[in-house]
């Protein structure tokens, strides 16, 4: 597809299709088409083209049966060398490699490379109105035959306009001996004669295809037989160092690093101490009730005994730690040798963006950047920004980019800096001058930050021009109203920035594609958010370039590294691990945060000890961005496991020993594996499928049945044939001439209705935090999850660092999470048929459940101050042997803490910014989560999803940490503060009136309030801001409530049984 055509935009549901002319543009004129006389190949059903000489291309010169090229060169290589038709035997045309049985012919053109398939001589198929003059240069590099897979990949989406009535499919001149030719895939929309799939040998060639197949998994020893028998190869003397290379090529692409033994099985006994001590501990709590304080007593108990189910469903799932090294050395050896075509796997790149004045542009355009020059074939990476805003300022910001990346991706991959986001490498730091050995780099850099500037200025006119909306909408540059100038009611959008042809940087070098795509909305639809948006680029980039895989990212998490994409490739191509990945996450690191992390915005306890453990057990949750997933796990594939993975754990074998007879869903499951294993089909479950496939067994078995496809996938015949291109690539059987209508059909509001859109395929629906959902219902499935985590941060993102705006985030995560513990998909009841391990189970439980430990934390840190106020306490006197049950659990508690802090490499503050921000989320966001989750649940009513700013801190010194914004949320941690400083000041006073001997019960009571208010001290600071001023509404709404909190207490005296209280009255008298 041509870069920057003009923009496509319409609407499937109101047969609607409009191509929009930039300024400057004018269609291009029709070329005449080549008569082909009409003739169409009788197995494919495309032009059968014309030869190297010019004319029509003619297969058998006996019956003239009409073949193309490809299928002629398919029937000589793979089929039965004879024509379908008369079954003579088709004999060798000019330009066409030898086969074995080929007469043996005087002028042959090509006996140097006799029987030699890939250095024949090039032949183009020429199509009836094909254009050559560009793309045709460039197709030996981007059509690339998979050695994997055998599949060869498109490397260029066709031009597709009104005035081209039809597209020349691209096809290769350069064929891999090693590789047999793939099967053609099958468009379910065709009838199955027109792929000869009646032919008696249909079935022994597709069975003979995947034997040979089966035998291509390495490079290396496929191009270099004589490695495997010990002679030299040809053109070396000695075959050490080849040899070396074959061992090196099959060497795994990454390993687990294993935590020393000495550590981690220290921690574990801990973990086990812990338990123990923790039963004792409550076993004394339980037997010994404080009965003059007994409704204290009570509570705190129940708790205690919640905080204890937290633990463990938080402890547990880090029994098994790991980390994982890659090496990228073996991947460039295995699939991306210098000086031969790559092998790498196509990847297509999801930018996903709602509000432009909340995240702006500038940030957005960084990470845009970042993609189109990272290190990978640039014919293997496809970039689509989702603009669900439908913002023109977005667009025009894009556009821009597209301009700018031409001067920017040349500079990057000439001078290999890092990161390759002009924003954050232009404001490093550092010597910029390290490792820069060619002279002309201080010159190109200096121009290159002057092109940056200028850039910026462009884009900050863009969005000062945007803050005010004209009354007639905004106009493009031709004149034509914007589409999406209504953004709740507006068509779909498409338009290829850059593209292979026309997208060369100023070097003459290709780029990346660069695609806009906005989604079409309508009143009256439910649209799904994020998660719509994500699976309308799931179906869009199927159409136009299918990459094998995913990589999704947030507009404001650029590339900090340019080997990401070759980190993620590690796991998913290696032949071990990739068959049963379903995404790679990398961990997320942020930019701009102040150094001591006020707030937690790093995560770092999360990302550094809860996803490792994960990564030991089934892999890492999913955390919505930063994650390279296999588009065959988001189409609601079974993975391919082998009979350890599905062994049953090993809670199952301690309890009920090893099974000597596998059940039924254990055959079931190795069934549904050698299916997999045979056929390049989808893989459904039974009640999905309606005859089941059963290898090739029956000629007609190859097609489900369309109307399965149909209420699976939707009403697309092209994204349906695309969802059987396991490797990835555009299905030969498409029309490229329909490939923009069919994008456009595919993102229509209403081509998710009555399909598993959301249910079962692509990410999930029916939680703000899509996210977690999605990865679960993969793990629930049996696929496993890889932790990337290579030195150098891969990702790196901005946060919210002020006060109100980090809580408002955290509430949406909790919001999400009470959503998924309401719905049918909860980890407690969901999946049980499924291959989820326990542990893992456990670890979703813990990632849904924790909102509702507000309730008791709220209810534990009010318990102290009233404790002050009532003269009271939880807990009885205690005995030296009770007391020692209380020193050693909180002995142990601080063991497991620093001994994770010791396998894991965090630092002492991160972790203690981590316990004080959950004190702080658990009494504020967490709390208002649960009663907005029971609202939409029970009642439906609705919460806004609040887009959280991403504005960057342009005035430095951190000025929007210290900006305080009113909201809610505020409330209740405050609250907490002001009674317990009241509480201290009550107790103290009490103390000082009543003697020395009230100083001892004061101190267990002041440690439990001075507890509480150190892990609120960062909210009381963010309270203060910079002037430590509080406003007033938070100290009006804290007093008030805990005047009347106090006012009640003191009325009620719930603690003071009758009795004492006509004792109390009787010492004195009525009168007195």
């Amino acid at each position: 597809m041509a870069a920057n055509k003009g923009m496509v935009a319409g609407s499937h549901n109101r047969n609607e299709f409009v191509m929009i002319q930039h300024d400057g543009d004018a269609p291009a004129p029709a070329k005449p088409a080549k008569s082909a006389n009409g003739q169409v190949c009788q197995i494919c059903g495309d032009t059968v083209g014309v030869s190297a000489t010019g004319d029509i291309f003619v297969a058998c010169n006996e019956c003239a049966f009409p073949v193309c090229r490809p299928c002629y060169e398919y029937e000589r290589k793979e089929g039965n060398q004879c024509c379908p038709q008369c079954k003579t035997r088709y004999k060798r045309q000019k330009g066409s490699p030898r086969v074995h049985g080929d007469e043996e012919e005087e002028d042959v053109d090509d006996l140097d490379n006799e029987f030699n398939n890939g250095k024949g001589p090039e032949w183009q198929l020429q199509r009836d109105d094909a254009d050559l003059s560009s793309s045709a240069r460039h197709e030996p590099h981007h059509r690339i035959p998979r050695l994997t897979s055998g599949q060869q990949i498109s490397g260029e989406i066709p031009d597709a306009s009104p005035d081209r009535h039809s597209i020349r499919s691209p096809t290769s001149s350069y064929v891999d001996p090693s590789v047999p030719v793939p099967v053609r895939i099958v468009d379910p929309s065709k009838d199955l004669n027109s792929y000869g799939l009646n032919s008696v040998d249909w079935k022994e060639r597709v069975e003979s295809w995947r034997v040979k197949q089966d035998k291509n998994m390495m490079q290396v020893t496929n191009k270099y037989p004589e490695a495997r028998g010990g002679g030299d190869m040809e053109g070396t003397g000695s075959n050490g160092e080849d040899m070396q290379m074959v061992d090196d090529a099959r060497l795994p692409l990454s390993r687990i690093v294993p935590i020393p033994s000495n550590q981690l099985n220290l921690y574990r006994i801990v973990i086990i101490l812990r338990l123990i001590i923790l039963c004792f501990f409550f076993q004394y709590r339980v037997s010994h009730p404080v009965n003059n304080a007994y409704g204290l007593w009570l509570v705190s108990v129940i708790c205690e005994v919640w905080f204890a189910l937290s633990w463990l469903l938080d402890q547990f799932p880090k029994w098994y730690p790991i980390n994982r090294e890659t090496y990228l050395d073996r991947l460039a050896l295995r699939y991306d040798r210098e000086g031969e075509p790559s092998q790498l796997a196509p990847i297509d790149v999801f930018v996903s963006t709602v509000d432009p004045l909340k995240e702006p542009p500038l940030i957005t355009a960084n990470t845009v950047l970042s993609i189109l020059a990272v290190d990978y074939p640039v014919d293997k990476v496809s970039c689509y920004v989702s603009d669900d805003g439908s913002a023109m300022l977005t667009f025009e910001s894009l556009s821009e980019t597209a301009e700018f990346a031409r001067k920017w991706v040349p500079f990057c991959k000439k001078h290999n800096i890092e990161p390759r986001a002009p924003e954050f490498y232009f404001a490093q730091k550092i010597d910029y001058l390290k490792d820069k050995i060619q002279p002309s780099f201080v010159k190109e850099r200096r121009a290159m930050k002057r092109e940056y500037e200028e850039f910026k200025v462009r884009i900050n006119a863009l969005v000062a021009k945007a803050q005010k909306v004209p009354e007639e909408g905004w106009t493009m540059a031709d004149g034509t109203a914007w589409p999406g100038n209504y953004p709740r009611d507006h068509p779909g959008m498409i338009q290829v920035f850059l593209g292979h042809s026309g997208g060369l940087d100023t070097d003459g070098n290709e780029l990346p594609r660069l695609v806009y795509v906005s989604r079409e909305k309508r009143p009256g639809f439910q649209h799904h958010k994020k998660a719509g948006a994500m699976n309308a680029l799931i179906r869009v980039s199927a159409v136009l370039t299918n990459g094998a895989y995913l990589l999704n990212v947030d507009c404001d998490h650029y590339f900090n590294s340019s080997k990401a994409l070759r980190e993620a490739m590690c796991f998913m191509m290696d032949p071990a691990l990739g068959r049963k990945t379903c995404y790679v996450q990398f961990p997320q690191r942020f930019d701009g945060i102040d150094l001591h992390d006020r707030y937690a915005n790093r995560n770092i306890v999360f990302f550094d000890i809860n996803m490792k453990g994960l990564d030991g057990i089934q892999g890492p949750v999913y955390v919505g961005t930063g994650c390279c997933f296999n588009r065959q796990a988001l189409y609601g594939y079974d993975p391919v496991l082998t009979e350890a993975d599905l062994e049953p754990n090993i809670v199952i074998k301690s309890c009920c020993g090893r099974r000597k007879k596998k059940n039924k869903n254990y055959m079931d499951s190795q069934s549904r594996i050698m299916k997999r294993t045979e056929s390049s089909a989808p893989i459904f479950n039974m009640e999905d499928i309606e005859e089941g496939i059963e290898g090739y067994e029956d000629e007609r078995s190859v097609l489900i049945s369309e109307r399965k496809l149909e209420k699976r996938f939707g009403q697309s015949p092209i994204f349906i044939a695309s969802t059987f291109m396991t490797q990835g690539g555009i299905p030969p059987s498409t029309n490229p001439a329909s490939l923009l209508k069919e994008a456009i059909h595919v993102i229509s509001c209403g081509y998710e209705d009555k399909t598993e859109w959301g249910k079962e395929i692509g990410w999930i629906y029916g939680s703000v935090t899509e996210d977690i959902l999605t990865g679960f219902k993969m793990h629930a499935r049996g696929w496993q999850s890889i932790y990337c985590m290579p030195p150098r941060p891969c990702f790196k993102g901005s946060a919210p660092i002020n006060l109100s705006d980090r809580l408002n985030q955290v509430l949406r995560w909790a919001l999400g999470s009470v959503e998924i513990l309401l719905s049918r998909h909860c980890p407690i009841w969901y999946g049980y048929n499924g291959r989820l391990k326990l542990l893992e189970r456990l670890a979703y439980i813990n990632t849904i459940v924790y909102p509702i430990t507000s309730i008791p934390l709220i209810a534990y840190c009010v318990l102290p101050a009233i404790c002050l106020l009532t003269n009271k306490f939880i807990i009885p006197e205690i005995s030296n042997y009770a007391g020692m049950f209380f020193i050693l659990l909180f002995a142990s508690i601080f063991a497991t803490g620093i001994l994770e802090l010791r396998w894991s490499g965090v630092g002492i503050e991160d972790w203690w910014r981590n316990e004080q921000f959950w004190v702080i989320g658990g009494t504020s966001a967490h709390l208002f989560a649960v009663f907005q989750g029971l609202l939409k649940v029970l009642a439906g009513i609705d919460t806004n999803f609040t887009v959280t700013s991403k504005a960057s801190d342009e005035d430095g010194d951190f000025t929007e940490l210290y900006v305080f914004k009113w909201t809610s949320l505020l409330i209740p941690p405050t609250t907490v503060l002001v009674i317990n400083l009241v509480g201290m000041v009550a107790g103290i006073s009490y103390a000082i009136n009543s003697g020395y001997q009230s100083w001892g019960p004061l101190f267990g009571k002041l440690f439990f309030s001075i507890w509480v208010i150190l892990h609120l001290y960062p909210f009381l600071k963010g309270l203060m801001g910079r002037q430590n001023r509080t406003p007033t509404i938070v100290i009006v709404w804290s007093i008030l409530l805990a005047s009347i909190f106090s006012l009640l207490w003191v009325k009620i005296d719930p603690f003071i049984s009758p009795t004492q209280k006509a004792a109390a009255l009787g010492q004195c008298g009525v009168n007195c």
